[in-house]
This record gives C-alpha cells, sequence and structure tokens, in this order.
C-alpha cells in the first residue's frame, strides 16, 4: 500500500509541474494534443480519487462485518485482522492541480 501512496503522490506533483509549465508556453497550452493529455490526466486523477474512495468503503463494510458476532468469533481464531484505510498524509498530496484552459 506504500508505493500506492508514492505513486499518487508522484502523479499529483507530475500533474502539478506540467499544468505549471502548460501555463508558461500559451502556445503549448493551445495544441489540442496538450489539451487532451491534460483531459484524460484529469481523468486518470479523477479515476484514481473514486477508486481509492471504493477501496476505502470496501475496507470500512470488512471491518464493521469483523466485528459483527458471530464474525468477531471466526475472524481472532483464524487472524483476520482489520484493515487500513488508504489515506494521504499530508495537505499538500490532497492538493488536486488546477486546470486551466
Amino acid at each position: 500500500m506504500g508505493n500506492l501512496k508514492t505513486a499518487e503522490t508522484g502523479l499529483s506533483g507530475a500533474l502539478g509541474k506540467l499544468f505549471a509549465l502548460s501555463e508558461s508556453y500559451p502556445d503549448l497550452k493551445a495544441n489540442q494534443t496538450m489539451m487532451s493529455l491534460m483531459e484524460e490526466l484529469t481523468s486518470t486523477e479523477n479515476k484514481i480519487s473514486f477508486a481509492r474512495q471504493a477501496y476505502n468503503d470496501s475496507v470500512m463494510a470488512y471491518n464493521i462485518n469483523r466485528e459483527k458476532f458471530p464474525n468477531v468469533l471466526f475472524a481472532s481464531s483464524f487472524g483476520f485482522m482489520p484493515a487500513a484505510l488508504l489515506e494521504l498524509e499530508g495537505a499538500e498530496e490532497r492538493k488536486k492541480p488546477d486546470v486551466k484552459f
């Protein structure tokens, strides 16, 4: 799970740099290929966010069901441990890059 956090943080940082670069070069910003790339990257960022939310919803459901009787007896007997939510630590990691055209 640590690799996933690292990859997501790297993607967010790269997106921020790419969007800043496009602001510096208006011709690049107006290029159709660049516009398509930015749209696709924004879509990917949204998909990652939705996937993280779906994962966290599943973890919550698992943890709640694990604590219910009689599941708690089986969970402790067979070593089913609580699952951890996928969260980003810093506010900087949570910040989404702005897309401006």
